[in-house]
This record gives C-alpha cells, sequence and structure tokens, in this order.
C-alpha cells in the first residue's frame, strides 16, 4: 500500500541516487574530451592545449583615491582541469574523473597611490563546455596595499552565486550572503576568449567586477546594464580589425570597454573602465604592449628572469 501512494517519489529518490552514483549532477558529470566550441575556430585546442599558458602585458593608468595613478596589468589565460564539485584544480585522479576544462584568467593590476602601492589579483574560471556548463564556476579576488588586505570569492551554486569574503575594513569585515544567477563582469574577458559572437548586447543583467567591488567598497548585487558590441575605430589601442564590448550601468554610472582582436584567438588589446572616485568620473585606462605564451610554473629559477624581461614586466 505505501509503495503504491507513494510511487512517483519513490521512482524520483531511486533516480536521484542513480545520478549521484553514476555521477551525473551539473557538478559530477565527467565531460568528454575538451574541444573547440561550434563558435571557435578549428585551431582552438592547438592555440588552446599545448601545455602553454598566453601572457599579455599592459600599461595601466588606474584610477583610485580621485587621481590618476601609474601601474601595470598582466592577463594570464591558461586551460587546466577544474574540480566542479570542489572548485578548485583537479590535481589527484580522483579530481579528474569530476572536473571539467576551463580557461582560467589571472588578472594582476598593480599601481602606485602616491607613497604606497595596491596590487590586486583576480582568478576566473570559465568552463569551456558551455553547453554543460554555461556558467563561470568561480571568481575570486585579493586586494593588497600599506593599509591591509581584502578578499572577496563567488562560487557557483544552482540558484546563484555564494559570496564570501574578508576585510580589513570594519563594514566588509566578513562577507557571507547570495547573489541571484547572471552574468558576470568578470567572466566577460574569458568569454570573449571562448565565444564573442555570443557576447549579449542590449538590455542586460550583470553582476559587478570583483575588483571594482573592493576598490569602490560596493556589496556585489544583480544590476541593469547596457551592452554594445561595435568596431573600434580609434587609434589608442594596438591591433587590425579590433572590437569594443562595452557595458554600461544603468544605476551608478560605472562603464566598462573592452578591446579584443576580431580574429581567432581574440586577444585583449585593452580596456577602459570609468566610474566616480571621490565624487568625480575618471577614467583608467590598459594599453596592450607585449604577448608570449610559455609554461610559466616550469620557469621559477633566477636564470628564468630573461622570460620576465622578454615580457616587460616591472
Amino acid at each position: 500500500m505505501f509503495i503504491q501512494k507513494n510511487f512517483l517519489l519513490i521512482i524520483v529518490l531511486l533516480s536521484v541516487v542513480f545520478a549521484v552514483a553514476m555521477r551525473a549532477t551539473i557538478y559530477q558529470t565527467t565531460p568528454a574530451a575538451p574541444t573547440a566550441t561550434a563558435q571557435s575556430p578549428a585551431d582552438f585546442s592547438a592555440y588552446w592545449h599545448t601545455g602553454k599558458a598566453e601572457l599579455n602585458r599592459y600599461t595601466l593608468q588606474q584610477a583610485q583615491y580621485g587621481a590618476i595613478n601609474p601601474g601595470e596589468a598582466v592577463l594570464v589565460f591558461v586551460t587546466e582541469d577544474f574540480r566542479t564539485d570542489k572548485q578548485v584544480k583537479a590535481e589527484t585522479d580522483e579530481g579528474k574523473g569530476r572536473a571539467t576544462n576551463v580557461l582560467k584568467l589571472n588578472a594582476i593590476r598593480k599601481f602606485v597611490t602616491g607613497i604606497y602601492d595596491y596590487s590586486v589579483y583576480t582568478s576566473v574560471f570559465t568552463p569551456i563546455d558551455r553547453k554543460l556548463f554555461p556558467n563561470t564556476l568561480k571568481v575570486s579576488t585579493s586586494v593588497q596595499e600599506w593599509c591591509g588586505h581584502s578578499y572577496l570569492q563567488l562560487n557557483y551554486r544552482s540558484s546563484g552565486y555564494q559570496v564570501s569574503g574578508h576585510s580589513y575594513f570594519e563594514n566588509e569585515v566578513t562577507d557571507d550572503y547570495r547573489v541571484s544567477k547572471a552574468l558576470l563582469e568578470d567572466e566577460l574577458w574569458t568569454l570573449i576568449r571562448l565565444t564573442p559572437d555570443k557576447l549579449p548586447v542590449g538590455a542586460i543583467k550583470l553582476i559587478p567586477a570583483t575588483q571594482s567591488a573592493r576598490l569602490r567598497h560596493k556589496t556585489l548585487s544583480v544590476l541593469d546594464a547596457t551592452a554594445t558590441l561595435a568596431d573600434y575605430t580609434g587609434n589608442t589601442f594596438p591591433g587590425s580589425g579590433l572590437k569594443s564590448y562595452t557595458v554600461d550601468y544603468k544605476e551608478d554610472g560605472h562603464t566598462l570597454t573592452i578591446l579584443f582582436e576580431n580574429a581567432f584567438p581574440h586577444r585583449i588589446a585593452g580596456w577602459e573602465e570609468t566610474s566616480l572616485s571621490r565624487n568625480k568620473p575618471l577614467t583608467s585606462r590598459a594599453v596592450l604592449q607585449k604577448t608570449i605564451q610559455t609554461d610559466y610554473w616550469n620557469h621559477n629559477t633566477p636564470a628564468d628572469t630573461v622570460l620576465r624581461q622578454s615580457l616587460g614586466v616591472q
């Protein structure tokens, strides 16, 4: 009698148990070997799966404290296997069995404000298989400066992003809240490298960048924005056939424009970001200077500084 009355419930429960046992949930599915997306050129794997990272150095002018400050930025793009359950790099056989291939971005911004300096690191982990994993799984940002440190992290969950963080500022000492599922500003950079033809345009919902939230002391939330994609016609940024992708937030006057090569592999030529700094609008700007490809993790001896010099990093 019990089985007859609860037959559908029993079937659902058995299905869930079977899915977990077979690692068939969204966080456990083992995808096929990484391949180029339908929108990517045929040589996607030949560029991104050679065991090397792409390193890009930029001159940086960063707005902070109501002034434009000199600095330097480096964008590091590399593919790696990423555990979808623990959301960390897969380094064991068990981990690789629960992983998907991601395009990881490490974005480093360093700039000087008067006597002291800032160092901002952001890591973005975006799955290459966009059909199986349509959302970036994790973003983390740390900010170090002479006053102290702060940290902010987003982890993808089925209903949105879990935000956690710590800071030396009293009003930001501990962050622990959820944000509804939406496109991340932080993942625009990796999406440009993966599927620039899929960038949304028009009215969109967007979660602002974690580094911007920390530098501007903002709590993350889903904001309305307008996105446009156009040909770049200026001469500030290097390269030919450049595209400009702009997101303009309606609520706080914050605007980001990313310049990138229309042709594969869609290198980031630079960016401009305008926001209020001490109640006046200022524009940060980064311009590409040099790109190299190397397995940098294997080059960590004093003799390897020649590679650093070839990139031109200070």
